[in-house]
């Protein structure tokens, strides 16, 4: 997951949007429903990309789940040399996790997405094509999550239930979107930044220097979007969150598992 452009430019005016009363109402509206609140509020910066305001504000929304554990979620597989990589140490561990796919992954690589289902991993969607939300209208955004959870599904013979947007912008219209898809979006609360290419240690070091107990982690299992090759680091990394893991005596759960349904 790159910095690509349009998410500097996203998360810069996301701070700028932080003076702006009317966009958590407008989320709030969204939330519960009201498409006419999703369609006006699309174009205004999320506050989402704020993270210290939205675990304030939304930690459901975030991923903070019940004391006592974690949730360990993977994005933008499957893939063909990342995603065998990570479910081999994730089987090592015993750890049962959420993968995020990409529509378009799941139909390049179908027998490895069945793959990690076959693991009893979870499936949730991150969209078809790997796309910034706010470069796209609420409708646009309901064709893409609609396509992405029906080849998804097809594929793997699992209904998702959880969906997270790429780059972690959530837009009142990806809400609303969601909702029409009948997907329960999630953010999180700690990352590697392993997107970049980041050495074992470094992912793991950055993992924790904000993951909390009932937090849920966010690493990749492919390079789709990212540095080549990066994922390795991210496989060479869990064993090490392993470790603290052991330490804190926290259970590693599914999203469902963590959040409840």
């Amino acid at each position: 997951m790159p910095l690509l452009p349009e998410a500097r430019s996203a998360a810069r005016l996301s701070h700028q949007a932080a003076r702006r009363p009317t966009l958590p109402v407008a989320l709030r509206l969204a939330v519960t429903g009201v498409p006419a609140a999703a369609l006006a509020a699309h174009a205004a910066p999320a506050l989402t990309t704020i993270r210290p305001l939205r675990l304030a504000l939304l930690p459901r929304l975030s991923g903070v789940g019940a004391p006592g554990g974690i949730a360990v979620t993977l994005d933008d597989g499957p893939d063909p040399l990342g995603t065998p990589a990570v479910l081999n140490v994730l089987a090592e561990l015993g750890w049962r996790v959420t993968f995020f796919l990409l529509g378009a992954q799941a139909v390049r690589y179908p027998e490895v997405a069945r793959r990690i289902v076959q693991a009893r991993h979870e499936i949730g969607v991150h969209g078809h094509l790997h796309r910034n939300h706010l470069a796209r209208g609420p409708q646009a955004l309901r064709r893409d999550l609609a396509r992405a959870k029906t080849v998804i599904e097809a594929v793997t013979g699992v209904r998702p239930r959880w969906f997270r947007p790429p780059y972690g912008v959530l837009s009142a219209g990806t809400v609303w979107a969601a909702r029409r898809a009948g997907l329960r979006p999630v953010l999180w609360t700690a990352w590697g930044r392993d997107w970049t290419g980041l050495p074992a240690e470094t992912i793991t070091a950055t993992v924790l220097r904000t993951l909390r107990d009932g937090g849920t982690v966010l690493l990749h299992d492919s390079d789709c979007t990212s540095v080549p090759g990066s994922w390795r680091g991210t496989v060479r990394s869990i064993p090490l969150l392993a470790a603290r893991v052991r330490a804190q005596d926290w259970q590693v759960r599914t999203l469902t598992e963590h959040l409840g349904r």
